[in-house]
């Protein structure tokens, strides 16, 4: 999403039950080359931000979209200003919706930065059609030489927490996390603290499987497998069938 390409980019038991249901084999990984990823079957989407500016949802819709994700907020200064057309326009053309947000771990605390995001475009409901909030947190895009936003891996883990109490405190849902596995790696250590709780959104292109995989997950929840396809923004798949992101949606 926000990386190097562009900035304008853009109940635990029963979750870690569930996402153990999904198998990381034999799913997304059928065949080598590009095009492995669309010939898995699994449910097709996409994550749009600022730079895809209107969306033309009918069109995502009947070109295969099946769920999408918003980018709504960065840092506690930055609201997208297409989300709405963005993300009401998913929902009225029949799309599973959810927002995320762009961490900036340099210019405030996790748990400010939450409530911002929530403010603005990232409660989550319980209608059966919106995604748990999502939380974007990868490569630094303002800074080659500070990949981590100054934090070592312990001030990050405490950031990504203290982001999600919030997230939990206001929406009563866990956000789902966006990264890759190099820099989940170099930036927390590769924790393991957010794997039995938190939905994985793994970003990894040019491959016909997701992995590796960051940090204790042993499954994916959402794949980021292209920035470029069919789809406005960047291409993703769902590990699992439509019932599952639709039991995903209420709320396991």
């Amino acid at each position: 999403m926000a990386s190097k390409r562009t900035l304008l980019r853009h109940s635990a038991g029963a979750l870690a039950a569930t996402m153990a249901a999904l198998a990381l084999t034999g799913t997304a990984s059928a065949a080598a080359g590009p095009s492995a990823p669309a010939a898995s079957g699994l449910p097709r989407g996409h994550d749009v931000s600022s730079h895809q500016k209107p969306v033309d949802w009918a069109t995502a819709r009947s070109t295969g979209a099946r769920f999408v994700y918003v980018k709504a907020t960065e840092s506690t200064d930055y609201r997208n200003p297409y989300f709405s057309q963005q993300y009401e326009g998913a929902h009225e053309a029949g799309l599973y919706r959810g927002a995320y947000h762009f961490a900036r771990p340099d210019r405030s605390s996790g748990a400010r930065q939450a409530a911002y995001f929530v403010r603005n475009g990232g409660a989550w409901v319980a209608d059966g059609r919106t995604l748990p909030p999502a939380l974007d947190i990868e490569d630094n895009p303002y800074s080659r030489k500070d990949e981590c936003y100054g934090l070592d891996g312990t001030q990050m883990v405490r950031w990504i927490q203290s982001f999600s109490d919030e997230i939990e405190l206001e929406t009563g849902r866990r956000p789902v996390i966006y990264t890759t596995t190099e820099w989940w790696r170099l930036c927390t250590g590769n924790s393991h603290a957010f794997a039995g709780s938190h939905a994985l959104w793994i970003a990894r292109h040019g491959t016909s499987r997701p992995g590796p995989l960051p940090g204790g997950w042993q499954h994916w929840m959402f794949w980021q497998f292209d920035a470029d396809g069919r789809l406005p923004g960047d291409q993703n798949l769902f590990n699992g069938s439509t019932s599952r992101l639709r039991a995903f949606a209420r709320g396991w």
